[in-house]
């Protein structure tokens, strides 16, 4: 299904790169299984951007998901899916930050092993490409960095004992020499 919605009616590819995007939600799935997250954790994992990222006639809906993954699947996914794209992206960061407030421990898990992956990757493509991966985002580098500094320490404020919260803590550790 993830693949689909990502590599096959889109060609979506990771920003700026010439590999497919399921690459991300897999490794997602690998960091929740890594933190003995239950099952329908990790496929909530593998599925977290297809309602953000279907496109309007392969549009993934919270019905979908539920009529193939379960009420508790859908949920999670709906948890962790940013507000409309037609938003600016200061705007969609603004409110999901404050969507990180109200998180569900299991919800604060997806968005963790999220971005868990995606600081990673970013650090890693900054080795090798520098200032240029930052041409990726709709937004500046400095609020890029804060943008992802602030929402790793409310993930970290709003559940400091998460089986991924001593990940959190290096990542914010490397994170914050980095930026």
């Amino acid at each position: 299904f993830a693949i689909k919605t990502h590599d096959v009616y889109q060609k979506q590819k990771r920003k700026g790169k010439d590999i497919a995007y399921i690459t991300h939600p897999l490794t997602v799935a690998l960091i929740l299984s890594q933190a003995n997250a239950p099952e329908d954790l990790i496929i909530a994992g593998i599925l977290h951007d297809t309602i953000e990222d279907s496109v309007p006639q392969k549009k993934v809906t919270r019905a979908m998901l539920t009529e193939r993954f379960g009420r508790r699947v859908a949920d999670l996914v709906v948890s962790v899916t940013e507000s409309s794209k037609s938003k600016t992206w200061e705007v969609r960061k603004r409110v999901a930050r404050r969507h990180i407030t109200k998180f569900s421990h299991d919800s604060i898990l997806v968005k963790s092993a999220d971005v868990i992956a995606n600081v990673r990757e970013l650090m890693d493509d900054y080795l090798r490409d520098g200032d240029q991966v930052f041409d990726r985002f709709h937004a500046e580098k400095e609020h890029v960095i804060a943008n992802y500094g602030a929402v790793i320490a409310l993930l970290l404020k709003r559940w400091p004992g998460s089986p991924l919260a001593n990940d959190l803590r290096q990542l914010l550790k490397d994170y914050s020499s980095f930026a």
